[in-house]
C-alpha cells in the first residue's frame, strides 16, 4: 500500500460520506432533536456498526450477503421497518412541543443502541464495502485481508470524524430552534420526516 492509494481512497470515501444518505440524516436528526451529545453518540454507535460491516466484508460474510437475494431482502426490509417505525413514533409526538433546554432526560444508551441497530440493518453499508474497497486493493502486494482491514479503519475514521461534524452543525441548528418556539414545535415532525426519508431510502436499495 502506497500513500498515493490510500490519499485517493480517502479522498473518495470522504466525497461518498458527505453524500446525504442513511447514517448523516441519521446523526442529523438525533442532533437537533436531542442535542450535540446525543449526535456524537449517535455517530459513536454508528462507528460500532461499521466495525462490524468491515469484519464481514474482510471474512467475505458481505459476500455471501449479496449473493442471496433472500437474505439480501431480508435485511433491508427489517432496516426499513425499523426506520420506518421510528419516523412513526415521531409523528406520534408532531403537535408536542420538544424541551430543547432539558438534555438530562435523554437516554444516551436508547440513542448509542438505535444508531447500532440501523447501521447494522443497513444493506447499503455492506454493499459499500463490498464494491469499494477491492478496487483499492493491490493484488500483487499479497495479504489482502490486511489491504482490507487498513482500508476499513481508515473509511471508520473518516466517517466518524465526518458524522461529529455534523452533530455539531446540528447542534447550532437546534441553539436556533430554541429561539425560535414555532419552529421548535414542529420538531417531531422534522425527525420523522427524516427517518422516513431514511427508510425509503433502504427500503429501495438495489443490489
Amino acid at each position: 500500500m502506497d500513500l498515493s492509494s490510500i490519499l485517493s481512497f480517502l479522498g473518495v470515501a470522504i466525497l461518498l460520506t458527505l453524500i446525504p444518505g442513511p447514517d448523516n440524516l441519521f446523526v442529523l436528526a438525533q442532533s437537533i432533536s436531542n442535542g450535540k451529545k446525543a449526535g456524537i453518540l449517535t455517530a459513536l454507535g454508528l462507528s460500532t456498526g461499521l466495525i462490524f460491516h468491515i469484519t464481514a466484508a474482510t471474512l467475505g460474510i458481505t459476500a455471501i450477503i449479496y449473493q442471496s437475494a433472500i437474505v439480501f431482502s431480508i435485511v433491508k426490509y427489517a432496516g426499513a421497518a425499523y426506520l420506518l417505525f421510528l419516523a412513526y413514533k415521531s409523528f406520534r409526538e408532531k403537535d408536542s412541543q420538544l424541551d430543547l433546554n432539558d438534555e438530562n432526560s435523554i437516554s444516551y444508551k436508547s440513542l448509542y443502541r438505535k444508531a447500532v441497530i440501523s447501521n447494522l440493518l443497513n444493506p447499503k453499508v455492506s454493499l459499500f464495502f463490498l464494491a469499494f474497497l477491492p478496487q483499492f486493493i493491490n493484488y500483487t502486494n499479497g495479504n489482502v485481508t490486511k489491504q482490507m482491514l487498513i482500508y476499513g479503519i481508515l473509511s471508520l475514521i473518516q466517517s466518524l470524524v465526518i458524522f461529529i461534524l455534523i452533530s455539531i452543525f446540528a447542534g447550532k441548528v437546534r441553539n436556533y430552534l430554541k429561539k425560535n418556539p414555532t419552529i421548535a414545535k414542529k420538531i417531531n415532525l422534522i425527525q420523522g420526516s427524516l427517518f422516513t426519508l431514511i427508510g425509503l431510502k433502504i427500503a429501495f436499495t438495489h443490489k
